[in-house]
C-alpha cells in the first residue's frame, strides 16, 4: 500500500437531471412554510395531484470506476465531452461525493480543475498564494521559500496585490498553475490546463510539467490534447460514458481511443445554447467518406450541426494534429470566413487542398466560439481521427533510413538541397498514383 498514491475502488456518481434546486429559507421562512404544510398538503388531495411532480430523469457519471495510481507515475486521463473525467477529478479533490463506492489519496493533493478554482475573487493574489498553501498544510515558511518562484512563473508581479476578481481568465489561469505546479503537493490533478492561454505559455505549461514528473510526483493529467499525453505520461485511461474503456500504456491506448473516434461519429451538445453537433465525417477528393488518405491527397471535414437557437457570426477552428503535435488549422479567427448564422441543421465544410503529410495517425480537432471571439460553443477537442497510408518508397523518399518517415515531423514541403560539389537535389512529395516523381530523386546540375 505504501507504494499506492491513489486509489479507486468502484467509484459511481450520479446526478438529477431536471431536479427542482432547493431554495435558501430564513429560519422565519422555514417556520411559516412548517405552518402552511398541512394546507398545502390537502389543497393537493383536492385537487387531485398530489403526485403530480415529475420524477428527474437520472444520469450516471461514473459507473464502477476502480483503478490505483502508484507514486511518481504521470497517467493520462483523456475521453470525450461528458465522458465522466471531470467529475471524476472532482471527487478526487473533494469538490464532489461520489454515489457509491471511494476514491484515497495517499499525500498531499493539490489541483486546478478550471480557471480560477480555490481563488477568494475579494483576496488579493498574494493572499490566494498562502490560502491555497495553507489548504495544502504548508507552514508559512514553506510558502515564503516558493513564493518567489510562484509570482516568476505566473508573470504577475505586477498585480500581486491585486484581487484577483479583476484580473483577467488569462492571468488567472497562470497564478492557478503556478501554484498548483509549485507548491508541495505530492499529487497533482490538472484538468484541462491548456485549454486557455497563449502559445508560450502552453509551452511554458508543458515544460513545467515535465519537470515535476521528474521529480517523482505522482500527476493525474485530463486533456484532449493526445500530442502532450503521450508526451507527458508514461500511461493513459480511456473514460468512455462513465467507464473505464482501456488502461494500458499511453501510446496504445491513444491509438485505441483514436481508432475509435474514427471508426464512430462524434456527437456533441451545448444544452445552454441548445446547440448540437451530429456528426463529423472526413472526405476524400471523390467526396468518399474514408479515414485512409494518401499523402498529397485533398481532406475535407465537414461537420454537421443541429441550431435551435440563432447563433450569430461564430468562428470554427479545425486544426489537424500529429502525435508530434499541430500540423496546420484553418481558423475563421484568421481569415474572417464566417458565417452570418447557424439556424436549424446545416454543415460546414473545410477543404484542405493536397495535404504534404507523411505516413502516420492524425487526429482531427473542431472548436466554435462565440461571435466575439472569446464564449465557447464546442471547446476544441478530438473530433475525428485518420491515417496517411503509403509506403515511403511509393511517395518518392528512397533514402536508407526512409522507415523514420513513422516518426518524422509529419510535414513535407518541396525543398531541395545543394551538395557540395554543386549538385542540386529537389525534394517534393508525391502521391502514390504518380509513376515518376515529379522532384524526388531527380537530380539536376
Amino acid at each position: 500500500m505504501n507504494d499506492i498514491a491513489i486509489q479507486v475502488c468502484n467509484l459511481s456518481k450520479q446526478f438529477q437531471i431536471g431536479a427542482r434546486r432547493v431554495p435558501y429559507h430564513t429560519l422565519r421562512e422555514t417556520l411559516s412554510d412548517a405552518a402552511r404544510l398541512p394546507l398545502r398538503w390537502v389543497q393537493k388531495m383536492i385537487a387531485g395531484n398530489g403526485n403530480s411532480r415529475a420524477k428527474p430523469d437520472e444520469f450516471w457519471a461514473l459507473r464502477n470506476i476502480s483503478f490505483e495510481v502508484s507514486r511518481g507515475e504521470v497517467v493520462g486521463i483523456i475521453g470525450r465531452n461528458g465522458a465522466g473525467k471531470s467529475t471524476l477529478l472532482k471527487i478526487l479533490s473533494r469538490i464532489s461525493d461520489p454515489t457509491s463506492g471511494f476514491a484515497e489519496m495517499y499525500g498531499r493533493t493539490g489541483s486546478l480543475l478550471e480557471v480560477g478554482t480555490g481563488f477568494h475573487p475579494e483576496l488579493t493574489g498574494r493572499e490566494n498564494i498562502y490560502l491555497n498553501g495553507a489548504i495544502l498544510g504548508m507552514t508559512k515558511s514553506e510558502i515564503n521559500a516558493k513564493f518567489d518562484e510562484i509570482i516568476a512563473f505566473s508573470e504577475v508581479a505586477d498585480f500581486v496585490d491585486t484581487p484577483v476578481k479583476h484580473y483577467s481568465s488569462g492571468m488567472h489561469l497562470r497564478l492557478a498553475f503556478a501554484v498548483a505546479a509549485q507548491l508541495e503537493s505530492e499529487i497533482l490533478l490538472m484538468d484541462e490546463v491548456l485549454a486557455v492561454g497563449d502559445a508560450a505559455f502552453q509551452r511554458k505549461c508543458l515544460g513545467k510539467m515535465g519537470s515535476v514528473a521528474q521529480q517523482g510526483r505522482t500527476v493525474l493529467f485530463v486533456s484532449h490534447n493526445m500530442a502532450a499525453v503521450r508526451d507527458l505520461c508514461s500511461r493513459a485511461i480511456w473514460i468512455e460514458k462513465g467507464r473505464i474503456a482501456a488502461d494500458a500504456d499511453v501510446n496504445s491506448v491513444v491509438k485505441q481511443y483514436l481508432d475509435a473516434m474514427a471508426d464512430g461519429e462524434f456527437q456533441f451538445v451545448n444544452r445552454e445554447l441548445e446547440f448540437s453537433i451530429e456528426r463529423v465525417v472526413l472526405k476524400n477528393s471523390a467526396g468518399d467518406i474514408v479515414r485512409q488518405f494518401s499523402p498529397g491527397e485533398d481532406l475535407t471535414v465537414e461537420i454537421a450541426y443541429h441550431a435551435q437557437k440563432v447563433i450569430r457570426g461564430p468562428y470554427v477552428q479545425i486544426v489537424i494534429e500529429s502525435a508530434n503535435g499541430k500540423c496546420f488549422t484553418a481558423s475563421m479567427l484568421l481569415d474572417g470566413a464566417r458565417p452570418e448564422v447557424l439556424s436549424g441543421y446545416g454543415t460546414i465544410g473545410c477543404t484542405f487542398r493536397a495535404v504534404p503529410l507523411l505516413p502516420q495517425s492524425y487526429a482531427v480537432k473542431t472548436g466554435i466560439r462565440a461571435q466575439d471571439g472569446r464564449g465557447s460553443i464546442l471547446p476544441l477537442q478530438d473530433v475525428a481521427a485518420f491515417d496517411i497510408d503509403a509506403a515511403p518508397e511509393s511517395i518518392g523518399l528512397n533514402g536508407a533510413f526512409r522507415g523514420l518517415a513513422y516518426r518524422s515531423t509529419p510535414v513535407l514541403i518541396p525543398y531541395e538541397w545543394k551538395l557540395p560539389d554543386g549538385t542540386v537535389v529537389p525534394v517534393a512529395l508525391r502521391t502514390p498514383e504518380e509513376k515518376q516523381p515529379a522532384y524526388a530523386g531527380h537530380y539536376a546540375n
